[in-house]
This record gives C-alpha cells, structure tokens and sequence, in this order.
C-alpha cells in the first residue's frame, strides 16, 4: 500500500527535495503540497492524506494551528503529523506535541529518517528517531517547566516500564526484547497506558513521563 503524504512548507526549494527523497521510495507517494498553513489545512482535509509533513514556521497559520486543525483535541479522525522542526524552536515543538503532532524531524536530518519517520507514523509508531525524540523531550521538560507531579497509581508496575521505555525512545521491538515480552503485549500495555492517561499516542506518553519525571534525565 502507497503511503501519502502532504508537504507543507513556505519554502519551494525544500518541497522540492522532500518530494525528491520520499518519491524515490516504492511505498512513499507525495500527493500534495502547500506553501502556507491555510492551504495545507484545506488541501489535507479535501485529500486526507496518510502523513502530513508540517513546517513549523509558514504564513497565514503556524504549524503549531495546522497541527491543532488536523489533529487537535476533538478532532475526529485526527490525522498524523509530523512536524518539522530546530532545537531553537523548542516551544513550538512542546505546543506541536500538545496539539496532536505524532513526531518530529529537523530539517537537517537525512533522506533515510525523513522516510524513517513518515513510514512510523504511517504505521502508528508515532517515534521518529530516538536520538531526537529523546533530546527534544528532555529539553522542554527541563526549560522551566516545572513537574506536573501526577501520581500514577492507576499504572502497573510492568506498565511504568514500558512507560519509561518509550521515553527513553525505545521501539515497541526493542521494549518486547528489553522486558521479555511479546510484541503483542507490548502493544496491548500502550494501549492501555494511553487509556489511563487520557494520551493519544506514544510521543504524548513520553512528554507525559518526562513531565512527571517518572524517567529522569541521565
């Protein structure tokens, strides 16, 4: 099945080499592209496209709006974004994340995780590469953001390490091998975990548990 994907960024130039390297892909097919938010708002909802890849600076509408019109709390049938974005930006990223974004990519990231990542999201993994999801989410909840503090007392003790797992920017793979269980167990321990925490998917569980510092910074 052919995965499609809408571009939305203010530059044609990087379009262009998006395109580029997600169309050399056989399952990859870029259906869309929008140079400002209003546009990439309208163009996903008439086209309903697999992932949408956002800028997180365009005109008219943020990516931050984009990210909340498409995939927004009491959005029905939120769709997946990934937001583009810099570690300079990291307040965009935190709002992006809290408003339905199901992953990040830096703009100078390579053709391999760009494809990485649309694929992830694509499958529901919602992780890009650990190494910057990790770092992203340290860095916002490390800025000044003081702990939320939640008790979990609804999570099991299996659940908070799968927990601390995909904080840790594990894959539900590598958490199966990690806590020798079945890859069919670790995805019914997410969605469970979602269910308790009232989370979307696996990057808000991993804002969720660095926020309330059920995993620490090492």
């Amino acid at each position: 099945m052919t995965i499609r994907v809408l571009l939305a960024d203010d530059q044609a130039m990087i379009r262009g080499g998006l395109r580029l390297i997600l169309e050399d892909q056989p399952d990859i097919s870029v259906v869309a592209e929008a140079s400002d938010g209003v546009d990439a708002i309208a163009q996903a909802r008439r086209l309903r496209p697999d992932v949408c890849l956002v800028d997180i600076r365009m005109p008219r509408l943020d990516g931050i709006e984009v990210t909340r019109a498409l995939a927004g709390p009491g959005v029905p049938n939120p769709m997946r974004v990934i937001v583009v974005t810099t570690f300079d930006l990291d307040e965009y990223v935190y709002g992006a994340l809290r408003n339905g974004a199901v992953g990040f990519i830096l703009k100078d990231a390579g053709p391999a995780l760009l494809v990485e990542a649309v694929r992830a999201a694509h499958n529901g993994d919602a992780l890009v590469s650990p190494s910057v999801t990790l770092r992203l989410l340290k860095h916002v909840t490390t800025a000044g953001r003081p702990a939320r503090g939640r008790p979990t007392p609804n999570l099991s003790e299996r659940e908070i390490e799968v927990v601390r797992a995909i904080a840790r920017g594990r894959t539900n793979q590598e958490i199966a091998a990690e806590l020798f269980i079945s890859l069919s167990t670790v995805k019914s321990h997410l969605s469970g975990i979602q269910t308790k925490l009232g989370l979307r998917n696996r990057v808000e569980v991993a804002a969720w548990a660095w926020e309330n510092r059920v995993v620490e910074s090492s």
